[in-house]
């Protein structure tokens, strides 16, 4: 009787042992995919994270585009400066310029992209599914808005007037600036993380709620 009272609470100590492995396993998969958007990925400028390379690489072209705007009339220094903004954009566009060489379009599709993983894997906390939605809408969005401002810049790098690149000029500071702080496009007094409207600053925001309420220290 012994005996099979001992083998019983063996076999119930090796269960616990193996269903504590297997929801430590399904943490770290979700801790992962957050260090990925917050503090390291490879490939990316001293392996930082890519939300901060978003940041980085969005921090450049905001510059570049508002240095683009000052430079009206002058053709040159508009498709220098555009330049820049595109190399910050995408450096397989653009190889030269001030950027960090990663992309911004690239690195907030990862953003996107593993924030959704994160809250996709098992073990994914309430807090982690819904602030994940908020930080990958915003990144969509920065993603759609680098699309544009590249298809612009090329319209400039080909202009031959500079009251034509002008127009293109300015539409492309404007989105460089909404980027970084998103845009009230509902016009309701404040800037959401919802499509349209996100930009960087929102999806920092709600990376750093989501962060909180998974008790990660900021």
């Amino acid at each position: 009787m012994q005996k099979r009272t001992r083998y019983a609470l063996g076999l119930a100590l090796v269960a616990a042992v193996v269903v504590g492995a297997g929801a430590a396993a399904r943490q770290d998969a979700v801790k992962t995919h957050i260090g990925h958007v917050t503090t390291g990925f490879q490939g990316t400028p001293n392996g930082q994270g890519l939300l901060p390379t978003a940041l980085g690489e969005a921090k450049v072209a905001a510059q570049h585009a508002a240095l683009a705007m000052k430079s009206e009339g002058n053709l040159d220094q508009m498709k220098l400066h555009v330049g820049h903004v595109l190399h910050a954009l995408d450096p397989s566009a653009e190889p030269k310029g001030p950027g960090l060489g990663y992309g911004l379009a690239r690195a907030a599709q990862g953003v996107a992209q593993h924030i959704q993983l994160a809250a996709k894997s098992d073990g994914a906390s309430k807090n982690v599914m819904t602030h994940s939605t908020h930080v990958a809408t915003s990144a969509e969005n920065v993603v759609k808005w680098s699309a544009e401002i590249v298809a612009m810049a090329k319209e400039v790098r080909a202009a031959t007037d500079a009251k034509a690149a002008a127009g293109h000029v300015a539409h492309i500071n404007m989105l460089a600036q909404q980027i970084v702080a998103g845009v009230d496009a509902d016009k309701n007094g404040q800037v959401g993380w919802q499509a349209g409207e996100g930009g960087l600053q929102q999806a920092e925001t709600h990376m750093n709620l989501l962060l909180k309420g998974e008790g990660v220290a900021q």
